[in-house]
């Protein structure tokens, strides 16, 4: 089910050759799992955006703001209210511990309305309409708090 937001990379080889060098310490992208009652069931990332110029481009934040992208992966974890939970939790502890971090951002789809809700209810605001991939895309955004 994430593949129809998430389909840049169709091949298990594809998936490591972009994630491998961020969990090698190569590439500056922090990668953690979602755990529930022991299991993994999804993903969610930060990085700075100004690490990736061509983001940058697209979503024109400035410095001191971080990117963060989630997934939750398995089907039943859906709906439960994890996402928001994951994302509040995630930016508290994770993204604004960085002192120079300022904002944090994330561009969601915007036939998502799933995701982009569970921004909303961690806190972001939808502040501008971006194109992103040739799709129309929500930038959500949250200020150190």
């Amino acid at each position: 089910h994430v593949k129809r937001w998430w389909r840049d990379r169709d091949t298990y080889e594809e998936v490591v050759e972009h994630y491998l060098p961020a969990i090698e310490g190569r590439e500056p992208s922090d990668h953690y799992l979602i755990v529930l009652d022991g299991r993994p069931v999804g993903v969610i990332q930060t990085y700075l955006v100004s690490d990736h110029p061509e983001w940058e481009a697209v979503v024109h934040v400035g410095e001191g703001v971080a990117g963060v992208d989630l997934a939750i992966g398995e089907e039943d974890a859906v709906g439960l209210g994890l996402g928001p939970q994951a994302l509040e939790a995630f930016t508290r502890e994770i993204v604004f511990a960085r002192p120079g971090t300022n904002a944090c951002v994330a561009t969601v789809e915007e036939p998502n309305r799933r995701s982009w809700r569970a921004f909303e209810k961690a806190g972001f605001r939808h502040v501008a309409d971006v194109e992103e991939d040739g799709l129309p895309h929500r930038l959500m955004r949250l200020g150190r708090r």
